[in-house]
């Protein structure tokens, strides 16, 4: 009889054991322990049939973790879903925008163009991928023989650093064609053509879209033939060392940069819809970027601009589709701080579309409502506020090292007021000294935090 009671309590108790072991609440977990007593004393069932319920239980429940950016750290990898992709194995297949090209294809469309349209346009090559690639850039420019050219403000539109990120691959390819197709016809293509030196980078990380091979994106991946992210592999102006050596595509990128005096720029991902300006090393509360209100309003006009052919895009992070990197989630050693500070060019990140592998078939409906602020994003180079303040940062850096560090780390030099510790969500932690200039960070747990001196500040990861 009491096996029949006890066996009746728990099937009727199943959906409670779910609540309570989902809760991460402490009352609800105390109330779980008290309920189980209640069961083992009321129906007097065996502790072996209880334990079997509990695992089945559990073993059932599924974890609902929390949608974080798709450029966090670390890393967040998305499963893949299947999808419909449909490969462009020539330039002729390409003219519906319809299909993601092969790497062939992708070759021979920026040599076509370059062959096409001479007066208008020239390929560079950036440099190579570690597995031979070529990453290539299309220069885009009117009237370059003139003494007025080398005056133009330069911009710069990079694209899928992560590989299997590669809706922006098929955007920047469609723009290159709309620009020089709609010079002379377009009013404004033929201005920013005549007083802009535009570069588009469609691919920047081509191993890792054609990891499967050159004539598919099937199996593409976040990372670089060395199966590094190449968002966490630049220089931090705020103190942070990469975690792996500097790598091909990152290398010769920074060679790219160097040789131009680029004074805005965007680099497209996807995973998200949003508009991410800087800083991505920190929140908007520890160190908001100088230009943030310029920031502000160049995101409203391109999400916006966007709004006015589709109102159902830019709403998955929040309701007015922009954000400060740092206030979504801080990243260390990525591209966009790396550019806004040593290069004194704005940039920002464009998140484009909530899937990182759209089907091949939404490709147009997203040109369709994502083109018209491309294009005005490149005439923002007009407005762009001068770059006062973003060198001032080195000023006040702290110089610590080794970082990422372990359980000791070090200050070099002298420093003001007291030292204090934050971590990314604001929580203060007490700082132990081991003597003058050495911490111990062995009580923290791993992840991103702040280092403050009164104005001097220092982004360290604790491994």
């Amino acid at each position: 009889m009491s096996l029949w009671c006890g066996t009746f309590w728990l099937i009727i108790s199943l959906p409670l054991f779910n609540f309570f072991v989902t809760s991460n609440d402490g009352f609800a977990l105390s109330c779980l322990s008290l309920f189980c007593n209640y069961l083992m004393v009321m129906s007097k069932i065996s502790f072996s049939l209880f334990l079997t319920v509990i695992v089945l239980v559990c073993y059932n429940v599924e974890a609902q973790p929390l949608k974080l950016r798709p450029d966090a750290f670390p890393p967040v990898d998305d499963a893949k879903d299947a999808k419909s992709i449909q490969m462009a194995t020539s330039v002729e297949q390409m003219s519906s925008w319809d299909r993601y090209p092969t790497y062939g294809t992708y070759v021979a469309m920026m040599e076509q163009w370059a062959n096409q349209y001479p007066e208008l346009c020239n390929l560079d090559t950036i440099g190579e991928s570690v597995n031979g690639r070529l990453i290539l850039c299309m220069h885009i420019q009117g009237a370059r023989d003139v003494p007025e050219a080398a005056q133009a403000p330069e911009f710069f539109y990079s694209s899928t650093m992560h590989g299997d990120e590669v809706t922006g691959y098929v955007m920047m390819l469609r723009l290159i064609d709309t620009l020089l197709r709609g010079y002379g016809s377009n009013p404004q293509y033929t201005n920013l053509v005549d007083n802009v030196a535009i570069y588009i980078n469609p691919l920047s990380n081509p191993d890792g879209t054609y990891r499967g091979g050159n004539n598919s994106i099937y199996g593409a991946m976040r990372y670089n033939a060395n199966y590094v992210d190449l968002n966490r592999n630049y220089p931090d102006p705020f103190g942070t060392q990469p975690l792996s050596e500097q790598q091909p595509e990152n290398t010769a990128m920074i060679a790219y940069l160097n040789k131009h005096q680029f004074r805005l720029s965007a680099n497209l991902h996807g995973g998200s819809e949003v508009m991410n300006y800087p800083w991505d090393s920190f929140t908007s509360y520890e160190r908001p970027h100088p230009d943030r209100q310029w920031w502000i309003d160049v995101c409203k006009r391109f999400v916006d601009t966007s709004r006015m052919y589709s109102q159902s895009h830019f709403r998955d992070v929040n309701s007015v589709g922009y954000i400060e990197g740092g206030d979504w989630y801080v990243i260390p050693n990525g591209r966009q701080d790396y550019v806004n500070y040593y290069h004194n060019c704005h940039e920002m990140t464009m998140e484009i579309s909530t899937d990182k592998t759209i089907d091949s078939e939404l490709l147009p409906e997203y040109w369709r409502f994502l083109q018209h602020s491309f294009v005005n994003y490149i005439e923002e180079i007009f407005s762009v506020p001068s770059t006062a303040g973003i060198e001032n940062a080195a000023a006040t850096a702290l110089d610590v090292f080794p970082n990422p560090a372990g359980d000791r780390l070090f200050v070099r030099g002298d420093y003001d007021g007291e030292l204090r510790l934050y971590d990314v969500r604001g929580r203060e932690f007490p700082v132990v000294k081991l003597g003058t200039n050495c911490i111990d960070l062995s009580g923290l747990s791993q992840g991103l935090y702040l280092l403050r001196a009164g104005a001097q500040t220092a982004k360290i990861v604790k491994r």
